[in-house]
């Protein structure tokens, strides 16, 4: 299991706290400090589509329109924590965000 987040983020402590008594040995990515390769970028896009871009956030709020205006995956490339988190990838699947459905899922409730 791969989860991308940010150590900084609140919702991302809370489902690492809660994913590391059931899959002790999950890799964590920062998506600021390692950053994701814009294969994976791609990858979450095609599978969450326009979902995967916090539009709530403060980066998205300090962009100018030409940039909000860019190719998606481009915009995550330049400014990762623009993409929803966490994202958590478990062999072929992948789960955005940590909601009930999500944890659920993960046999983590």
């Amino acid at each position: 299991m791969i989860f991308f987040g940010l150590k900084t983020c609140d919702t991302c402590r809370k489902a690492q706290k809660s994913l590391a008594p059931h899959f002790p040995d999950f890799k964590v990515i920062d998506v600021r400090a390692d950053g994701v390769e814009r294969s994976q970028l791609a990858a979450f896009y095609d599978r969450f589509g326009a979902d995967l871009i916090n539009r709530r956030s403060t980066t998205w709020r300090g962009l100018d329109e030409a940039t909000r205006a860019k190719d998606p995956v481009e915009l995550l490339v330049e400014h990762p924590t623009l993409m929803k988190r966490p994202v958590i990838v478990d062999g072929d699947q992948m789960y955005l965000g940590w909601s009930k459905d999500v944890q659920s899922a993960l046999g983590v409730e």
